[in-house]
């Protein structure tokens, strides 16, 4: 009993604790260098803004000018075309201007469905694409960038009864750049005539030009019947999307850049 009192009464000294080192704190930035490293970003984003940024919205504005351009200059050749052949030659013929919305719009004439898109991208190429290579280019950065409105040409049919696997044929790109001059490649059906860049404004008549081609290079692209081999047999998907069994396509363009640089 003594030695249980005894050794109740006296405890085991405790074991000492490890001894922790100090953390070392990071070291503070100077305030001239934590207000220095923010402001340098804070340069870098608002000379990208007022560069390219910038520039891309002037140039997406002077697409959508050149674009409004083309969209009037087509609504009044289609109302002269179609007096003209109503009157003097067949007034079966219809030629006619659908808007889609700001930035599409179609022209359909006999078998054939003209389509004028704008895309809202802007965009550059490589340095040694066509006008890149100038010195009308080379002087002023901007001019590096281009809006770009697409003409595809395809059967009217294929929209009118929504045969989603009937292909289209891209005729002609236009480019504007944020002077409101444009770079115009296409097919060789075009017969694109010559000019330079650095002398091309958007006009109402070379938008019209661009148009009147074209749709000349649609109505001389025949339709090319398949073989027989290709109709023997059909799916009863393409029965049921209207995928008719002897349909017909296109021969399809062959794409030169005819403009000179």
């Amino acid at each position: 009993m003594a030695a249980t009192s005894s050794a109740s009464a006296n405890p085991s000294p405790a074991a000492p604790k490890p001894s922790r080192k100090p953390r070392k704190k990071a070291a503070a930035l100077a305030p001239a260098e934590a207000a220095e490293q923010p402001a340098d970003r804070l340069d870098l984003i608002a000379q990208g803004l007022s560069g390219k940024a910038s520039v891309k919205q002037a140039i997406f504005r002077a697409t959508q000018a050149a674009f409004d351009v083309l969209r009037q200059a087509s609504q009044e050749l289609c109302l002269e075309l179609t007096q003209k052949i109503t009157t003097t030659l067949d007034p079966s013929v219809r030629i006619e201007y659908y808007p889609v919305n700001g930035m599409e719009f179609h022209i359909r004439f006999s078998g054939d469905l003209l389509v004028f898109v704008m895309h809202s991208n802007i965009v550059t190429f490589p340095d040694t694409f066509g006008p890149m290579t100038t010195p009308y280019v080379q002087d002023d950065f901007r001019r590096r960038f281009f809006g770009h409105i697409m003409a595809y040409n395809f059967m009217a049919d294929s929209i009118k009864y929504q045969r989603l696997s009937d292909p289209g044929y891209l005729v002609g790109r236009l480019l504007v750049n944020i002077d409101s001059h444009y770079f115009l490649e296409g097919v060789q059906q075009l017969e694109l005539p010559d000019h330079d860049m650095s002398a091309s404004p958007v006009t109402t008549d070379a938008m019209r030009l661009f148009v009147e081609s074209a749709m000349i290079a649609a109505v001389n692209n025949d339709l090319i019947a398949p073989p027989m081999n290709d109709i023997q047999k059909i799916t009863v998907k393409q029965k049921l999307e209207n995928q008719q069994v002897s349909r017909a396509s296109k021969v399809g363009f062959s794409f030169s850049h005819e403009q000179q640089f």
